[in-house]
Order: C-alpha cells, then structure tokens, then sequence
C-alpha cells in the first residue's frame, strides 16, 4: 500500500506512516534479544558472552554499507515526490550494484579478518572460539541483512511503510523459532544462533524480492541492471558516507559515555545499563517519527511542496511533544519498578531510577532533533547532519557529561547528557530556521 505523501491530511498520514516503522523498530530491536536469551538460557554465560562481544564488532563494520543503505529513503522519496519513472529505475540499479559489492565485499573481509579483529578489543581466550565461529557465520549473512533493510527503506520512500514491516516480523518470528533448533535440537551451539539468524533474515530477504517482483501497488518501474553512472554513485555516497561516518561517531561518543559510567564502579554500570534497555525502548517513537518525516518531507522536496513541509515539521514536532512528554512522565512515576525488571541490587536500583527519572525531563528535546534533522535528511543535507551530530556528541555530550560529574559525581552523568539535548535542540532549530539546507538539490546536474 503506497501513499503519496504530496497531498491530504499531513497530521492523519504522519500518524499511519509511522507507526508501523515504530512496531518494525521494536521486531528489530527484539531479534538480538531472542537470540541472546536463547543462548544464554541454553548454552551459558560464556556464550552469552561469545555472542555480545561478536555482536559489537558486526555493528560497527556494517555501519558504513548501512549508511549508504539510509540514503536509500531520501533519494527515491525525492524521486516520487517529483514523478521521475526513468531516475528511478537507473537509481535502483545503481543502489542494488553498490549495496551488494560492499555487502560482499565486507562480508568477505569480516569471515577473512574474525580472529584478529576479536582479539584486537582483547577478547578473553575462554571466550574467543565461540565468538570466531559466530562472527565468520554472521559474516556470511552480510547481503541478506542489507538486502532485505534495503527493500524496506525502498518501500517507505514510495509511502509504504506496512510491508516492511511484514518483512522484520517474518525474520523475528523464524529466529524465535529457529534458534532453539539450532542450538539444542541440531546441537550446533553459537553457530546455531547464528545460523538461525542469516536463515531468518534470508528468507524474509526472499520474501521481499518476490514481493517486488509482482510491484503490486507498490509504483516502482519495471527493474533491470544498468551500468550505474558515476554520477549516481557519486550522489549515493555523497549521503551515504556521511550517514556511515554518523554511525560510528554515536557509537564511538556512547562508549566514550561508558567509560566514564565504569569509572563510578559496579553499582553504577548496573544501573546504567538497566536504565539504557528502557532508554532505547522510549526513543523508538521519537526514531520512527524521525524516519517518518524524512521521507514524508523528501517527497514534498521532489514534488516543491514547500509549504507541506513546514505543516509536516510543525505537526511532526507536536506528536513528538505529545508522546515523548506522556512516556517522560510515566517513566517519572514508574522508574523503580522498571528498572527492578532487570536488576535487583539496592545500589545499582537507586542509581538506575535517579538516572531515568533526571534523563525524562529531557525527552521531548532529543525527540525535536528526530524530527527536525529528519526534515533536513529529506533534502539531502547528509553532511550537515553529521556536523550536528558530532556537536550533539562531542562538544556536548561528552565534554559535559564529564564536567558535571565532577561537580556532582555519578549523579552528573544524565544531568550532563540531558543537558546535552536541550542545547543540541537548539541547534537543530537554528539550523532548521537559518540553515542553508532548502539550496540542497540532489538531481540538478542529471537534468542539465
């Protein structure tokens, strides 16, 4: 089911739009929970262990083919919203070209590289083997992951953001089901879980390749392989890399945050760690939101609809409030017996509910900066994200959070980071009113 996001009620479709993004964020976050219960219910806390430690290093090798696979959204949004049937169809091959030569590319190097790259972030070597044989399997699955994650971002560019989700629930419910087969039933241990996962992604891969293949309602042009054109994969990385460099410089300001949280001891990292399982879960409103308006704005932006934009900002902005303002005060009110739900040491309890009951005040800012670099991601502006993103983090984020928990010791660490998304907000809005980000055009030097 498409939706032309060029006309009709912005406040009705923003709301429909996004909430299957939000319920495929949960599926996805949910697929490392699964299998990380299933492993260490059956196989053991070194396992569990295996698995984690190989998880890290998976995420942050794919961050860069994941940020190419992010300018997936604004690119065909924009081309949609402008009616462009032939860019389509030469933007798609030129996508699927570049997207499977990094996926196999990093696949390749990742199954290659396993040992060395475990043993550089000095894995334990009771641990080591484990972590190999999961990674090299993950590894293998490198252009099921992207395939499928690419298919998806398609399909909400042209407006249909249902499907996808099918696509996420498919693979969750088969590694739900697959795991303890592998593991248990086929006695195959770590690999298992990892196995059950490629397995799982790869049929859902499948699934949405047959889907396409009818284009049932789903507007896109007739798919055949081109020589993509310089130009094409010049504007692919031109908002890929940023996107791929944005990943890894969160990644990189979040364990520069933990460690900071594990010089304050045990009870800290405990209660730390409880509380940024429900923090994770409370942002993913503010993330589908974000996502929705990114591609509801880019095919304003290809269709110059400008003044829908301002109307999808505005209301975009007034959800985020609504919602993010409603889980800040529930999680006020109900921080200790959420945070019980994972840990149940007084200490790391007590640190835990002062650190999301600080950190609730602060939602509906970090929220504005969803939506509002959302609409700018629309137009393209991939490198201005980015410089906002490492003000956010590290002239912000880091710098204060260490500075007042100097003053104030562990209890510094959300005040520091809140007040981190109250002024980076403010830089998102200043850049949103002031910035030059509505000169961005993508495709200009295609038509001349």
């Amino acid at each position: 089911m498409k939706s032309d996001f060029t006309q009709g009620s912005v406040a009705r479709k923003l709301l429909n739009f996004s909430l299957p993004i939000l319920f495929s964020n949960l599926l996805q976050a949910s697929l490392l929970l699964i299998t990380g219960l299933w492993v260490g219910n059956l196989l053991g806390s070194a396992a569990f262990a295996a698995v984690t430690v190989s998880t890290s290093i998976v995420v942050v090798l794919l961050a860069f083919v994941m940020g190419v696979n992010n300018a997936t959204l604004t690119v065909f949004a924009q081309l949609k919203g402008a009616g462009n049937q032939a860019e389509t169809s030469s933007y798609l091959s030129a996508f699927t070209f570049l997207l499977t030569s990094l996926s196999l590319a990093i696949g390749l190097l990742g199954y290659l590289l396993a040992g060395p790259m475990l043993a550089f972030i000095n894995t334990p070597a009771s641990i080591m083997d484990q972590a190999k044989e999961y990674l090299q399997v993950m590894f293998i699955g490198t252009l099921f992951l992207t395939g499928y994650n690419f298919i998806g971002s398609l399909l909400r560019a042209f407006g249909d953001s249902r499907t996808p989700m099918y696509f996420v629930l498919l693979a969750t419910l088969l590694t739900a089901l697959l795991n303890p087969l592998f593991i248990a039933g086929l006695n195959m241990g770590v690999a298992g879980a990892a196995w059950a996962m490629i397995l799982s992604q790869g049929l859902a891969f499948l699934y949405s390749l047959f889907y396409l293949s009818g284009r049932s309602g789903v507007g896109l042009p007739a798919f055949k392989i081109q020589r993509p054109k310089a130009i094409e994969i010049r504007t692919i990385l031109e908002l890929g890399v940023p996107s791929g460099i944005q990943m890894i410089v969160i990644y990189a300001g979040m364990t520069v945050i933990l460690s900071l949280v594990n010089s304050f001891g045990e009870d800290v990292v405990a209660g730390f760690g409880a509380a940024q399982r429900l923090d994770n879960i409370i942002l993913l409103p503010a993330i589908a939101l974000g996502a929705a308006v990114n591609a509801m704005a880019a095919q304003n932006i290809g269709a110059n609809q400008w003044a829908r934009i301002t109307d999808i900002a505005k209301i975009g902005i007034g959800y985020n409030v609504a919602v993010m303002g409603a889980f800040a005060a529930t999680l006020f009110i109900c921080a200790e017996p959420l945070v019980k739900l994972f840990i149940s040491d007084q200490g790391s309890v007590d640190f835990g509910v002062s650190y999301l009951r600080t950190i609730a005040l602060f939602y509906p800012f970090i929220g504005l900066n969803f939506i509002l670099n959302g609409i700018v991601r629309g137009a393209g502006a991939m490198f201005q994200i980015l410089a906002l993103n490492i003000i956010s983090l590290w002239l912000l984020r880091v710098p204060l959070a260490y500075w007042i928990t100097s003053l104030y010791h562990e209890r510094g660490i959300a005040l520091g980071i809140g007040i981190s998304f109250l002024i980076s907000s403010l830089f998102s809005i200043a850049y949103y009113r002031w910035g030059g980000w509505r000169s961005k055009r993508l495709f200009t030097r295609q038509r001349q």
